[in-house]
């Protein structure tokens, strides 16, 4: 897929709502397409993408928290070790800012983007970061997180959002009126 057809979903997009597949055969396009998320997430001013973000159902995730860019394939979390909850951000869900309890430390096992085996160990930040971006991956959103009350609170904002979802159009001021943007 030219990542000129890349763009971000925004709330409502039914594919954000779905399962990726995984990827059976990692091939030169995925590359590409990883790279092209990269792209569009340092562009949306995000430190995390998953492909279903940029309309696409496969198990592909991009993060960078400040420490180098990891493009994952088929990411899964085979650990989780504590909590804490932090406000976070997403870009398919500009403007809104909610705080989820995440586990403080994760053991990420994935393909690279040359189908080699890896395996991470991530804390704090990066370990949010994941666990946010694999949960994209299955069909989960920060909203699904929130208490009934910050949901009463943000049930405007939704409804603008799913409003918007065929615009494609992403307003930078929004996407960054978080303190964590994934």
């Amino acid at each position: 897929m030219p990542a000129t057809a890349l763009k971000i979903r925004i709330y409502g997009d039914l594919i954000l709502r779905k399962k990726a597949k995984p990827v059976l055969k990692v091939q030169p396009r995925h590359s590409e397409v990883l790279s092209a998320m990269a792209k569009i997430m340092y562009e949306g001013g995000g430190i995390g993408l998953a492909a279903p973000q940029v309309g696409l159902s496969e198990s592909m995730i991009v993060v960078d928290v400040g420490n180098g860019l990891y493009k994952l394939i088929n990411p899964i979390i085979v650990k989780r070790e504590g909590f804490y909850a932090i406000e976070e951000g997403c870009l398919s869900l500009p403007g809104v800012c909610l705080k989820v309890k995440r586990a403080r430390k994760v053991l990420v096992r994935a393909l690279d983007e040359s189908a080699k085996s890896l395996e991470i160990e991530a804390e704090g930040l990066l370990a949010c970061c994941l666990q946010h971006e694999i949960d994209h991956l299955k069909g989960k959103l920060i909203v699904d997180y929130a208490s009934f009350i910050d949901k009463l609170k943000i049930r405007k904002k939704l409804e603008e959002l799913k409003k918007r979802s065929a615009d494609e159009s992403l307003s930078k001021s929004e996407s960054k009126s978080c303190k964590l943007q994934l």
